[in-house]
């Protein structure tokens, strides 16, 4: 049976298209490449599905796209009806089965019709001017804003060749991180006597992840140079103990004798020079003598008594244990390509048990575009994925895959679900959704290290993921016109559209992949980086050529960390970049952040003081500079926003008057001036 397939050309196919129009041109990447143009309007739905039932196929339905109102309609050929909505389907009335020619029922009355002079048919009305009642738009209330549209237009860039999220694929990459990070702890012990370095393994994960062009979206597997310096200070930094700073005269006594017996015992179980074994045995000696003559020495002394030993000592020890820390650097990342390689392997199994491939290359970019900033997008299908469990339990929900449960709070859950109905577009049903947020939630508690639940909510890993005040957020939205995050998670994202460490799992709840590989031209953009030298130093780098290669408006608020002892690379690029617009620090303890753990915390627990002070630098070039300018009362009010309590402030208005002037819920533009 030969059917009529009507088949768009791929220039009228609603797949987040550039939107043609007069703008700014920027450089173009290549000299033979033509300058693509900024788009225009706001941004276009790309869940469009142009397969139709049969029987409206058979009855003449078509269905196309409409230009002038973004969205598709229906038109039949053989009446020229035209209609917005999806036609009904006629069913015939008589029973295919005792009659299937339909010649046993009565013909249709006719009734006689009055002659009209043929009218032509008339256009599709626009969408204004259809009567009738609107559908109602459900918008989840929380700590978060997901109605607000974005305004960061990027390069169009190639599908992501990672493997769609798969519970057996992760609980299986996830087990072999964990084997990781207890060989690194085993390592340090039995190689150096100490204990591995507090957050150093998170913190070599996202360092090498800033080099890594490798194919396991989790484990570093292609990296130079193979030996993380960051692991290498770390450890070297607690050869031979780990420094704390000591809160009472009789810990400091302690600690200076425990270094000085502890560098003695390191010269003489390892392979040291005869000279560097000298000068560290009586630089220990002298100690020890001092300890035992000097009587009544205060808090102050035995401090600068270690300052000296270890101003002395500790070069020695640097020469003797180097090539024994480079070793446990470098089976670190060994290990950690097998065991990529691995789970590639496995991942090949599954996928060619069901006819599908992981490409060995990214696509290239047929033609560079200005598009609105959409989703991670994959290059190949989803494959077939188990079952797992979901458990209601009061406020909370519980999924479980092979006896490993994981929690998460309902209300945030509903968040990802409204996430994934706004981002993902392969999965109209939800029939994947439960195993997709289950993978979410391993890849995270895996990362961290522990998983996230109120009786570890002291640990101060939740830094890595902890978020700005929500009052913080609504401000520079309001003041600076911030749509986008560029250092967040499905989990803590205060706005729809943000860049998140892990481009596979995080892209169905609208992730735009990590934020090195974000090529904005414009928008504005809140940046929060968590702690780690490396990756807050790139991501000023890249900052910075971002605003250099684009006239369009670009603007960047950055929040870092005031350490000073020694002032990180990352803080004195941003203090010395020539696209710094303003710079403020809000003092330790007077500013909150919200919990990194806040998914599974309850509503009390979520605001945290912080202990460090928080520099505030604004990078912007001269047209985001000009739209977005970093005025005094603008400052202030964000200032105001940081305040410990605020947050607080603002659930109980909103209780008392939920449609107050300038809330979030009647979306109510206020600027600050």
């Amino acid at each position: 049976m030969n059917e009529e397939v009507d088949v768009k050309p791929p220039e009228e196919r609603p797949a987040w298209p550039s939107l043609e129009g007069n703008s700014v041109q920027v450089a173009s990447p290549h000299p033979h490449m033509p300058i693509p143009t900024t788009p225009q309007g706001p941004p276009v739905n790309q869940g469009f599905e142009y397969e139709l039932p049969m029987e409206l196929v058979q009855q003449g339905w078509k269905k196309f796209w409409s230009k002038r109102e973004n969205r598709p309609y229906f038109w039949n050929k053989l009446t020229g009806e035209s209609l917005w909505e999806m036609p009904s389907i006629v069913k015939p009335q008589f029973d295919p089965i005792t009659d299937p020619l339909g010649i046993s029922v009565p013909p249709p009355t006719q009734t006689p019709q009055p002659i009209h002079t043929p009218v032509p048919l008339g256009k599709r009305r626009a969408s204004e001017d259809i009567q009738g009642p609107q559908a109602k738009k459900f918008i989840l209330a929380g700590p978060w804003d997901l109605e607000i549209p974005t305004n960061v237009i990027i390069f169009e860039r190639s599908p992501c060749i990672y493997m769609h999220s798969h519970p057996e694929i992760e609980a299986y990459r996830c087990a072999w991180l964990s084997k990781l990070r207890h060989c690194y702890q085993e390592l340090c012990n039995s190689r150096e006597s100490i204990d591995a370095p507090k957050d150093s393994f998170n913190r070599w994960l996202m360092e090498r992840k800033v080099i890594d062009t490798g194919y396991d979206p989790l484990l570093p597997s292609n990296c130079y140079p193979e030996i993380s310096l960051a692991m290498y200070r770390e450890i070297m930094n607690d050869i031979p103990i780990k420094l704390v700073r000591p809160k009472f005269t009789g810990d400091a006594r302690k600690q200076l004798s425990r270094w000085a017996e502890a560098a003695k015992k390191i010269m003489e179980s390892k392979n040291a020079e005869a000279e560097s074994r000298k000068v560290v045995k009586w630089n220990v000696d002298e100690t020890f003598q001092w300890l035992r003559k000097t009587v009544g020495a205060t808090y102050d002394d035995f401090q600068d008594r270690l300052a000296h030993l270890k101003q002395q000592c500790q070069p020695h020890l640097t020469e003797t244990v180097r090539a024994s820390v480079e070793g446990i650097c470098l089976k670190i990342y060994n290990l950690s390509c097998e065991y990529a390689k691995k789970v590639r392997e496995k991942s090949n199994t599954i996928l060619k048990e069901q006819g599908m491939e992981l490409p060995q290359h990214p696509f290239p970019v047929q033609a560079i575009r200005k598009v609105w900033c959409y989703p991670v997008q994959f290059a190949i299908g989803c494959p077939r994925l188990p079952v797992v469990e979901y458990l209601p339990d009061r406020d909370q929900a519980l999924l479980r895959y092979q006896n490993d449960t994981l929690a998460i709070n309902s209300l945030y859950l509903q968040k990802l679900e409204q996430l994934y109905r706004h981002s993902c577009f392969d999965d109209r049903k939800f029939d994947l959704f439960i195993p997709r947020v289950w993978v979410m939630l391993k890849r995270y508690a895996t990362f961290l290290g522990v998983n996230p639940s109120p009786n570890n909510a002291n640990l101060d890993i939740r830094d890595t993921q902890q978020s700005l005040p929500v009052t913080v957020f609504e401000c520079l939205n309001r003041a600076f016109g911030v749509t986008f995050e560029c250092f967040a998670s499905p989990l803590n994202c205060y706005f729809r559209q943000y860049c998140s460490a892990f481009a596979d799992c995080d892209s169905y709840y609208g992730s735009r992949g990590p934020f090195l590989q974000l090529r904005a031209v414009s928008g504005s953009f809140e940046a929060n980086p968590p702690y780690c030298e490396e990756l807050m130093e790139a991501s000023v780098n890249h900052m910075e050529r971002l605003l250099n290669d684009s006239p369009e408006p670009l603007s960047f608020i950055v929040l870092v960390p005031d350490y000073r002892e020694p002032t990180p690379a990352a803080l004195l690029r941003l203090e010395s970049s020539q696209f710094k617009r303003k710079q403020v620090t809000i003092p330790a303890f007077e500013h909150e952040f919200r919990h990194g753990f806040q998914h599974v915390l309850n509503r009390t627990e979520l605001n945290v003081r912080s202990n460090h002070g928080t520099v505030i630098v604004w990078l912007q070039n001269a047209a985001g500079y000009h739209k977005w300018e970093p005025t005094e009362e603008r400052v202030q009010a964000l200032l105001e926003a940081f305040r410990p309590g605020r947050e607080r402030e603002r659930d109980r208005q909103e209780l008392l008057s939920p449609t107050r002037q300038g809330s979030t819920t009647e979306k109510q533009e206020v600027t600050v001036h």
